[in-house]
């Protein structure tokens, strides 16, 4: 029997010794690559924490103690050992176990992530929850490098520094440069500084040269100066965190010993821990951004299925961008760290003075671009619905309230898949449209989502469209590029009685259900502004009107239609199909819109029931 086996909870591995635990690990890194490689999921990120995890599980007592890990993506070793291992073959599926921590889903699973840069602000208030509460449990917050990059991460880190609270953070760097830092000699002095007798000396020492101001200001610039040539940990020294590290994130008997001293301190501690993306699975070491986000693969060599290559929307906007580019010398492209998810990758090798990847920060991005601008330069914004939510304030303050031209190019909009709520493009219809002076668009093919990208960026003003995730119906794309007019709608069936008025990719179900109950179908394109004509004239001539949205249905486009028919007092019955008042789930894109009402069948059903 493997030593796996007999794992079920955290209390199982504090039985095993320092040489299991080392087998332990390798145990579980097979079973993740056989698991993920079944299931599709995040692979790179997960290999490369977990000696670190089995670490905090064997030091720590969870959920006593909080575990907070940043984005989430790589907490598959952490639900192994939690009492979901037997759960992993339901990875990601619909009714079946998170990508992602889900305090739903287990006691364990202390704090919801998804969205980066989180963890430190929730391990801080929790661990004034546990001071408040006389307890000495600690609150850990794991976050990844790039997660560093985001504003929140350092008001986290500015207001737990200015604290007394028992508050680990541990830096999972699997990025930085710091290679030459890593390893025995490195690893020997995480431990003494983490130690007891380091922390007394470095404490008595202050204390007597306290008496004695410029000794005690020399003393601290020789430590700082010392350790600065060190380790790179002067910034969160300054902060106010005892800062210990780098060491090597996969020396298990480096981390237990550093964790276990640092379990016994008190304060704000830091502890830095290097690890390698893939580590252990060769194919995952060569190529991490491969196996970050993977679909279905051959474990012994890591290949995947080969599959009839269509192009999606983001390929699209890949394309697009680029042409635009050679023939306006004022584009420029900005994302908050999805160059590769946002298809610009063409574009910066191709235009790399025009590329600004500017991290994980969706504030500074928006901001940024309105500065750009604001020099008569053409912003293009290359971001996810579910990320730009964490801009609204710089996209209504310091864009949209100025009137500041750009083009929002909005990837992942509506219903996103297997990642679940956290990276559903759910609500930004219903968030954008109540902004004034924003053009919002949907394409219903390829070829419209082209021609949107063009009309946007020429729009003397600002302007968004929105696209899902994946392939869309297979229309050829033009490379001629045309505006459409503005707000003009297009009619594309003539029925009877019942008006489909479809936004975006909801257009190919509407033209099926059309076709079986005789239904006009119209091709709205546009959320903001409406086609108010030809609404009205839907309204005095049909029966009942339906709309069709791959957004929240509070808000969203469904709602502006209902607005109009109030307004213009219409005297037609009104039916919203999209997703309800509630956060969409995990589950494939096909499953997610036959259960939300938006396949032909579904929308055929919910006609009929209005109208009987």
């Amino acid at each position: 029997m493997n030593l796996l086996d007999k794992i079920n909870l955290p209390k199982d591995l504090k039985k095993l010794s320092r040489s299991e635990l080392v087998i332990l690990c390798d145990e579980i890194r097979n079973f993740i690559i056989e698991s993920v490689s079944k299931t599709g999921g995040h692979l790179s990120s997960n290999l490369g924490v977990i000696e670190l995890t089995v670490a905090l599980h064997y030091v720590f007592d969870c959920p006593q103690d909080k575990f907070i890990w940043d984005v989430g993506h790589q907490t598959y070793p952490h639900k192994i050992l939690t009492g979901r291992k037997k759960k992993m073959g339901s990875l990601r599926a619909l009714g079946g176990i998170s990508g992602f921590p889900k305090i739903l889903e287990s006691d364990y699973d202390i704090f919801g992530t998804g969205h980066s840069s989180t963890s430190i602000s929730a391990a801080l208030g929790m661990a004034e929850a546990l001071k408040k509460k006389n307890l000495e449990h600690k609150a850990i917050a794991i976050i990844g490098d790039g997660a560093m990059t985001a504003g929140m991460a350092f008001e986290g880190l500015n207001n737990a520094g200015d604290s007394s609270n028992n508050i680990l953070v541990i830096l999972n760097d699997n990025d930085m440069s710091i290679s030459k830092n890593v390893g025995a000699l490195n690893n020997y002095l995480a431990k003494l500084m983490s130690g007891n007798l380091y922390g007394s000396i470095k404490r008595s020492s202050k204390a007597v040269l306290s008496v004695i101001p410029p000794m005690l200001e020399f003393a601290k610039r020789a430590e700082e100066h010392m350790k600065g040539m060190v380790i790179p940990g002067t910034l969160f020294e300054e902060f106010g965190f005892n800062y210990i590290g780098p060491i090597d994130g996969h020396d298990l008997n480096a981390l237990i010993d550093t964790l276990s001293n640092l379990k016994e301190l008190r304060g704000p501690q830091f502890l830095h821990v290097a690890t390698q993306k893939g580590f252990g699975y060769e194919p995952a070491e060569i190529d991490p951004n491969k196996f970050h986000g993977v679909g279905q693969f051959n474990m012994n060599d890591g290949a995947q299925p080969l599959k009839t290559k269509k192009a999606t929307y983001t390929d699209v906007f890949g394309d697009w961008i680029v042409d635009m580019a050679v023939t306006d010398k004022k584009l420029c492209a900005i994302t908050p760290a999805m160059s590769d998810g946002s298809g610009l990758n063409k574009f910066a090798e191709k235009f790399p003075d025009r590329f600004f990847d500017v991290g994980i920060a969706e504030q500074h991005a928006i901001t940024f671009a309105a500065g750009l601008a604001r020099e008569n330069y053409k912003p293009v914004i290359a971001i996810y619905s579910t990320f730009l939510q964490r801009a609204y304030d710089q996209l209504i303050h310091d864009v949209a309230l100025q009137n500041i031209p750009m083009l929002l190019a909005i990837d992942r909009a509506g219903i996103v898949g297997q990642d679940g709520p956290t990276h559903s493009g759910s609500f930004d219809m219903s968030f954008l449209r109540c902004i004034p002076n924003i053009v919002i668009m949907a394409p219903s093919n390829e070829n419209e989502c082209r021609q949107m990208l063009y009309t946007g960026f020429k729009f003397k003003g600002i302007s968004a469209v929105r696209y899902p995730r994946g392939s869309g119906p297979g229309s050829s794309i033009k490379s001629k590029m045309v505006a459409i007019p503005i707000g003009k709608a297009e009619l594309i069936r003539k029925g009877n009685k019942i008006a489909l008025l479809a936004f975006g990719n909801t257009l190919d179900e509407a033209l099926k259900a059309g076709e079986k109950i005789n239904a006009t179908v119209i091709n709205m394109r546009f959320i903001k502004p409406l086609d108010i004509k030809l609404i009205r004239d839907l309204g005095s001539s049909h029966k009942l009107l339906v709309t069709l949205e791959e957004n929240a249905i509070s808000g969203g486009a469904g709602s502006a239609i209902l607005e109009i028919i109030s307004e213009y007092d219409l005297k037609c019955q009104s039916l919203r199909i999209g997703i309800p008042d509630e956060f969409v789930e995990q589950g494939s894109q096909e499953q997610l819109r036959k259960k939300y009402g938006l396949d032909a069948a579904s929308i055929i059903k919910s006609i009929e029931k209005k109208l009987t």
